[in-house]
């Protein structure tokens, strides 16, 4: 009998390289740039406000890097006379690099990837708080879109709407791909906005005024790209929450040294207003997002714990300090179930009214 008509035997798949062989991999890189020292991760100390310039400045926090344990330490400056909070001195192109490095791609990508993935409910909220000013967008520009998870979701709100998104990460592409988003564009807002001025009809930025070295003039291009009568919908930390204060250096949305910029939501509303816009919302209970007890729980927890595996440590920690690790996390278990259920039955429902809510958003419309 002829076998001309069986399909021929395809090649088994082949498993990637375990996450310990990937950290070694990247380990002489990361040791290579740490034995240039961190003098070129930063800039000058800035002695003037980077928002309003007074030189009324006063730290507020100092701290390292809670998350991904990079070496480094950094410093938060408040202005005293507009209140706005930023990293002083701040990261370089250099250090931002460094610091983003295998944090949202590369080691990180497959964690971070699955975390925005799973928060489908919070991206439909965004999307929603926009229906009562415009029920039927004809395209969006998510600034900031990491994979495009908020545009995935927010479709299912708007599925007339064409959505666009963009990311200094190779995230924007890989959503293009995925088919989450019409068109990813890979770089900067600010050098994309004449191309695409008076295009689209709304712009998000969701957690990426932050990230901005210069949020003025993000906020500068969002209102090229914008055509008259559309909308910007921004959601930022905001650093007047009790929180923040509370909690200190364990508070989840300092996220340093990745957040640059703290604007208090007055600065934000006279930019806005300067720039020819007109805000028709302000929000602060809705993107309040329940993880603040939790958060501080795991990153003090973390911070004591012996560190894990990572390619910027000069050697993979022995067998001891991973057992050690595995036992103090497995007894912290209690702490972050008791700061899970806080954050979400008992601070949720009276965020706003505590003055805890960890963030704010803002629709604006341009004139």
């Amino acid at each position: 009998m002829s076998d001309e008509h069986e399909p021929e035997p395809q090649p088994e798949a082949q498993p990637g390289p375990s996450r310990a062989e990937q950290v070694a991999a990247l380990r002489p890189a990361y040791q290579a740039d740490l034995a240039r020292g961190l003098d070129r991760f930063f800039e000058p100390e800035r002695t003037t406000c980077p928002w309003c310039g007074s030189s009324q400045l006063k730290t507020r926090l100092r701290t390292t890097d809670l998350l991904q344990h990079k070496p480094g330490r950094f410093t938060l400056d408040r202005c005293q006379d507009c209140r706005h909070t930023f990293q002083n001195p701040r990261l370089s192109g250099e250090g931002l690099e460094f610091y983003y490095r295998d944090f949202y791609d590369g080691l990180g990508e497959k964690q971070l990837s699955n975390t925005f993935a799973g928060r489908t409910q919070m991206y439909r909220q965004r999307a929603e708080s926009l229906l009562p000013f415009a029920s039927a967008p004809k395209n969006w520009l998510d600034v900031g879109t990491g994979h495009g998870h908020f545009c995935e979701s927010a479709r299912t709100v708007y599925p007339g709407t064409a959505f666009d998104g963009l990311d200094f990460t190779d995230g924007a592409e890989l959503a293009e791909r995925a088919g989450r988003v019409e068109r990813g564009f890979r770089g900067s807002f600010v050098e994309l906005a004449p191309e695409v001025a008076g295009n689209y009809d709304v712009v998000s930025m969701f957690h990426y005024l932050e990230h901005s070295t210069e949020p003025g003039l993000e906020l500068e291009a969002a209102h090229q790209a914008i055509r008259p009568g559309g909308h910007l919908l921004i959601e930022v930390p905001d650093p007047d929450s009790r929180y923040a204060r509370l909690l200190g250096r364990w508070w989840l949305p300092w996220l340093q040294p990745q957040h640059l910029h703290f604007v208090p939501v007055a600065n934000l509303r006279r930019r806005l207003t300067d720039l020819g816009f007109t805000v028709v919302a302000e929000q602060h209970a809705e993107p309040h997002d329940p993880v603040d007890l939790l958060a501080a729980t795991w990153l003090a927890l973390d911070a004591v714990a012996p560190r894990d595996d990572f390619p910027w440590q000069p050697e993979r920690p022995n067998a001891f300090r991973r057992t050690l690790r595995g036992a103090m996390v497995l007894a912290g278990v209690p702490a972050l179930v008791l700061g899970t259920l806080l954050d979400r039955f008992a601070v949720r429902p009276l965020s706003h009214r505590l003055g805890v809510s960890n963030a704010y958003r803002l629709l604006a419309r341009r004139d």
